[in-house]
């Protein structure tokens, strides 16, 4: 029986392993994916969990719950030895230990692109887990909490001043929620007038949303900007030191919300702790088959998908295209790649990825959103409800689509739900302050000082 490994749980391994389960023979082989999350979060649901449209939890995806025949580890993968058939595990309790294999399928996903910019790894959020959705959503109800019992004046600015940085599908989406959640807010908050919440978009290009043509994307800047934000092209981040950002273009002011959405890297396993070919970007060299291939040849026994791989775009037509790292290309990959593992385990050849892409869609916030196919553009709430029924379709398992399909029904007659959770951060706040009035702002203070010498895990190996 030959042993599988899975070096990710995203999309592309959880569609792996899912269509794996489906088709493997008893005692055929065994998989194993290794994901220091337990759970596959479905990212185009990431800005309306900023905007409270969709649940937390909706948006993950159990893979215990649907990986039943899987074995599951929780961990990341810190290095891997091909040539070896071995990777090295570090467990989220316990000593690394080393895992063997007959078959590597690295779907490791992509981590968010940072810049060592001043201030900007203490002040920022980004937009790629759920836990930062809910991180988000919850400093922006804090934030109009906290400024409606201030008068005017800075920090009351500071306080309803959001900032993101990046103009691509994330950022915009997220910009167009929160943009979205902020004036339905204002009806909560007699206290705050209409004019004084402030929203930047921030993106280092001459346009937003490159995925769709020029006059769409520039439709979008407008939509935003007549809805009171602003938008700055051909300008990047200098510094947000102390919550003050400064621009390229000269702005500067206090923002209490940063979000950084510019962009995507390579994961560290695949860039720096692995011996399988690797592109300039430090993306695995795929064919288009998924397997993994070098300048002289087939690397046996090893398979890629997903934003870590350099895929030939078939259905581009032109020599050289490589799939563009987004959801529907990983979901599809990984459906391909179990297909074509199990065709090399029959002794049968494997068939090529090719996927014509079915157009564009994003949220702009609540009955707001753009569509383009080709020439084909639909803007505002038509492309919006487009955008909707797509992704309830495609969020794997009907239990899924039947909570995520709730929430909206019930939204729509009751509104979104506006309570900011940001107190379970310190879950343990009101037990030891024992209901004194500044002792829990203390023991959060000596806290996360006791916290402050802890080795970050962002970035680190999937």
């Amino acid at each position: 029986m030959r042993d599988i490994l899975i070096v990710g749980g995203g999309y592309a391994g959880f569609y792996t392993a899912w269509g794996l389960e489906k088709k493997l023979r008893r005692g055929e082989a065994r998989v194993t994916v290794v994901d220091p999350r337990p759970y596959m979060t479905y990212q185009p649901f990431l800005p309306e969990v900023v905007a409270g449209s969709v649940e937390a939890r909706h948006a993950a995806v159990s893979l215990r719950r649907h990986l039943r025949r899987t074995r599951l580890i929780a961990g990341s993968v810190t290095e891997i030895r091909h040539g070896a058939r071995t990777v090295t595990v570090r467990p989220e309790a316990g000593p690394s230990f080393d895992l063997h294999y007959d078959e590597l399928v690295v779907t490791a996903g992509a981590v968010t692109r940072t810049f060592p910019i001043p201030g900007l790894s203490d002040q920022a959020y980004g937009l790629k887990h759920v836990e930062e959705a809910v991180a988000i959503r919850d400093r922006l109800l804090t934030s109009f909490d906290r400024a409606a019992g201030l008068p005017r004046g800075p920090e009351r600015r500071r306080l309803l001043t959001v900032t993101v940085v990046g103009g691509g599908f994330s950022g915009v989406e997220g910009f167009g929620e929160l943009l979205g959640l902020a004036t339905a807010l204002l009806k909560r908050y007699p206290e705050i007038g209409a004019d004084e919440p402030a929203f930047h978009l921030v993106e280092a290009r001459d346009r937003i949303l490159p995925e769709v043509t020029g006059r769409p994307g520039a439709w979008v800047v407008r939509s935003l900007e007549r809805r009171g934000a602003r938008v700055h092209l051909n300008t990047q981040l200098v510094s947000a030191e102390g919550g003050h950002v400064r621009l390229s273009d000269g702005t500067e002011y206090d923002s209490g919300l940063l979000v950084w959405t510019a962009g995507n890297a390579a994961n560290p396993i695949v860039h720096n702790h692995t011996d399988l070919p690797v592109d300039e970007r430090g993306l695995l060299t795929v064919r288009a088959d998924l397997r993994i291939s070098s300048d002289t040849g087939v690397v046996p026994d090893a398979w890629a998908a997903g934003d870590d791989a350099s895929v030939p775009d078939l259905a581009a037509g032109r020599p050289g295209a490589r799939t563009v790292p987004n959801a529907q290309h990983a979901v599809r990959q990984g459906k391909r790649l179990a297909k074509n593992i199990l065709a090399s385990l029959r002794g049968r050849p494997a068939r090529d990825y090719a996927h014509r892409s079915l157009g564009v869609v994003a949220t702009l916030g609540l009955g707001r959103g753009v569509f383009q196919y080709r020439g084909l553009v639909v803007k505002g709430f038509p492309a919006w409800l487009m955008h909707r029924g797509y992704h309830v379709l495609a969020i794997p398992s009907w239990e899924r689509k039947a909570r995520v399909f709730a929430v909206w029904v019930t939204a729509l007659f009751y509104g979104r739900d506006i309570v900011s959770l940001a107190s379970v951060q310190h879950p343990r706040e009101a037990f030891v302050s024992h209901g004194e009035p500044g002792r829990s702002g203390e023991s959060r203070r000596s806290g996360e000082s006791r916290r402050t010498g802890e080795p970050s895990r962002t970035g680190e190996p999937a």
